[in-house]
């Protein structure tokens, strides 16, 4: 088999006084899209910051294509081709959607088709391309926080929640960006709870439960064992549509 472009293995971290993973395992194969799926709480989004550096593993290890990249810094993470997109945006509210691409393309000029290809996805960046950033709607500004990830290649896309508070139109739109970057240059990997979306773009799935992986397999195995869903996330897929 090949190796995975992403490894956790006995994975742990503490946030001040409280111990948030323990020992948190899964692979994540090259190509495709795996989904990070559990109840609040569960320690997906203190996974994806582990991952990214932004807080230290106190023990375990993460490789990424082969490499070890436990205890590097965050900017020589992202040099790797890795990039994160935060449940919280981190956008520039008080920059421009424009400035706010320019800043994320750090390897020099915007690529014109690729831009058109982000307007495509998401009309309303290029609708409001010189407004402020903080002048965007709540799905506007998720809109530009995945812009941002993908506005250069990448090798790896974590990202967290990025349906939250999107209409069901533009989350359409989210699902034939994201289907389209798995099918071609990147691997996700990627937390949310809104699960119809998780079951039509997954691949495979890590179910998170107290800080560890519970489970991890085939998307659409899992999909189709509602008691096993029953078990692992207290609820079953069908009852999100």
């Amino acid at each position: 088999m090949a190796e995975p472009l992403l490894s956790l293995r006995g994975v742990q971290t503490h946030i001040g006084h409280y111990h948030i993973l323990h020992g948190v395992e899964f692979d994540v194969a090259e190509g495709g899209l795996t989904m990070l799926l559990g109840r609040n709480g569960a320690g997906k989004t203190t996974t994806l910051r582990t991952i990214m550096g932004m807080w230290r593993a106190a023990a375990g290890e993460i490789r990424f294509d082969g490499r070890d990249i436990t205890n590097m810094p965050t900017p020589d993470i992202a040099r790797l081709g890795i990039a994160y997109v935060p449940e919280s945006m981190a956008i520039f509210a008080d920059l421009t959607v424009q400035e706010n691409l320019v800043l994320a393309a750090r390897s020099g000029p915007m690529d014109q088709k690729r831009l058109d290809w982000i307007f495509g996805r998401f009309e309303a960046l290029k609708r409001f391309w010189m407004l402020p950033a903080g002048l965007l709607s709540g799905g506007q500004k998720q809109m530009l926080a995945v812009a941002r990830a993908i506005i250069e290649p990448r090798r790896l896309l974590l990202i967290d929640e990025p349906t939250k508070g999107l209409a069901p139109a533009i989350i359409a739109n989210m699902i034939d960006a994201f289907r389209e970057l798995k099918d071609g240059e990147s691997t996700l990997l990627v937390v949310e709870q809104n699960f119809a979306f998780a079951r039509q773009l997954g691949d495979s799935v890590a179910v998170m439960d107290d800080g560890r992986v519970a489970h991890q397999g085939g998307m659409a195995a899992f999909a189709a064992d509602s008691a096993l869903q029953q078990h692992l996330l207290g609820l079953g897929m069908d009852t999100h549509q």
